[in-house]
Parts: structure tokens; sequence; C-alpha cells
């Protein structure tokens, strides 16, 4: 489903006029995916979902080869965006694909901020996003970041970073976001698999990771700041108890 995402974000974002997730208003301008793990045809089935049979915007430019950025592949993507001065982004699935090999001599913390410096400088020049998708450990934290493939110098370089983990519950993704100029937080996401695009949910991610009767609750206690356990219980034919509970939750 992650492959999804990132395709209905190029998609979105070279399309314009549209709201991602249906819910955050993007502006549009050229796009280049550098899709190195796909294949033409899976982009292809991919694409015809997710715009329902219409044409495929203009400013995307889907490419399923290039070098990495030490053997020529920086020079390849500042081509292009010398080629596209209105483009918005970039993204690079996936990275490992196009960081090369380490610098003899250094730490992997240092080859890691190396590597992810040559996305920056790009970023930094041209004044656009690049995304590199990455891969994450297996063994989930508590603490997102850790759960980043390789050292703490990938997300030390990136001025951001997003975690998309599987939920329980009512979404089927959390989307963990932090960085150096954006707020740390926390999405709830559901797949519609039918149309192979990824929405928002409404209210906060706690609400939808939880049983359907602690996040009735927990909006109850939102909407009505003094409500006590029993009030609570009363409303939504609860059990007392775990309404408690839920109050504590919201009021801690």
């Amino acid at each position: 489903m992650e492959g999804w995402l990132r395709q209905q974000a190029v998609t979105l974002g070279a399309q314009g006029g549209s709201q991602a997730f249906d819910s955050v208003p993007v502006q549009g301008g050229p796009v280049l995916y550098l899709a190195l793990e796909d294949t033409p045809r899976r982009l292809q089935t991919r694409m015809g979902k997710l715009l329902g049979g219409q044409q495929a915007p203009a400013g995307l430019t889907l490419v399923t080869e290039c070098p990495p950025f030490p053997q020529g592949g920086s020079e390849a993507i500042a081509g292009w965006l010398d080629r596209n001065p209105d483009a918005r982004m970039v993204v690079i699935d996936a990275f490992a694909k196009m960081r090369g090999q380490s610098p003899q001599g250094v730490s992997a913390y240092d080859a890691d901020y190396v590597a992810v410096g040559y996305a920056k400088r790009l970023a930094d020049h041209y004044g656009i996003a690049v995304v590199l998708v990455h891969h994450v450990r297996k063994m989930a934290s508590e603490d997102f970041l850790t759960e980043v493939s390789g050292t703490n110098g990938i997300a030390g370089a990136a001025d951001a970073t997003l975690v998309l983990k599987r939920a329980r519950g009512q979404a089927d993704g959390i989307l963990h976001v932090t960085g150096r100029d954006v707020n740390e937080a926390e999405y709830a996401l559901s797949f519609q698999e039918a149309s192979g695009a990824w929405h928002l949910l409404d209210g906060p991610a706690t609400d939808h990771t939880v049983s359907d009767t602690r996040a009735a609750i927990l909006r109850f206690v939102r909407a009505h700041p003094g409500a006590k356990p029993k009030d609570v219980a009363l409303a939504l034919h609860a059990v007392v108890s775990i309404a408690a509970r839920c109050v504590r939750r919201v009021r801690d």
C-alpha cells in the first residue's frame, strides 16, 4: 500500500488544483518521480486506477533508471530541474538505489549524512522538495525516528522525516511527521482499495487506533470537557470503568 501513497503524491503534485488525502490543497507543478524499484507496467496500472481513466498529468515525468548521486545522478536530476524551472518536487524511490558507495574511512553516521546531503543540496539550490523513500526497521519502537533504517545521520541531514506505520483499529496507517520547520504530529490514514488512494481521517490519530467504543468516548469527552465518567457511560451506553480510563486519558 505504501507504493500507492507515493504514486498518489506525485500524481497530485503534478496535477495541482486538487487535495492530498482529500483534505490538503495542492499547488501543482512539474514533478520528477524516480521509480527505481518499479516497472513501467506497474506504474501504468497504478496511474490508471488513481486517475480513474483520465489522462496522466503533463507535468509528471516517470523514470525507472538513474545512476547514483556520485556517479552522475545529481547532474541528471539538476538537468531536469533546469529544463523545468517551475518544478515542485522530486521523489526518489528508493534512496538505497541512489546513494552510491560510501566514502572510505568515514563512520556509518557520516556516510549516511553525506548520502542524504546530495539530495538536500538539490532541494536547497532549486527551492523544491526532494523526497527520499527509505525503508524502516522491522523491529518496532516507540520513537518512530529510530525505526528509520541506518544511522541517525539520515534523519539528521534531512529537513523533515515522515514515517508511515501500519495501525490497528479504523486506520490503515499512521503517518508520523517531524522536522526542522514543522511541528511533530501524527495523522491517521485509511486506504481506499477501489481507487488506490489514501484519505486523511478526521480528529486525532489516537481516535482511530483504539476500539470503536473508546474512540466514541474520547470524542464525547472532548466535546463535553466537564463530563464525568457516569455521564459519559450513560450517554454512550458504555461501561463506567472504560469511560473513566478514557476521561483520565483526555485530561492528562
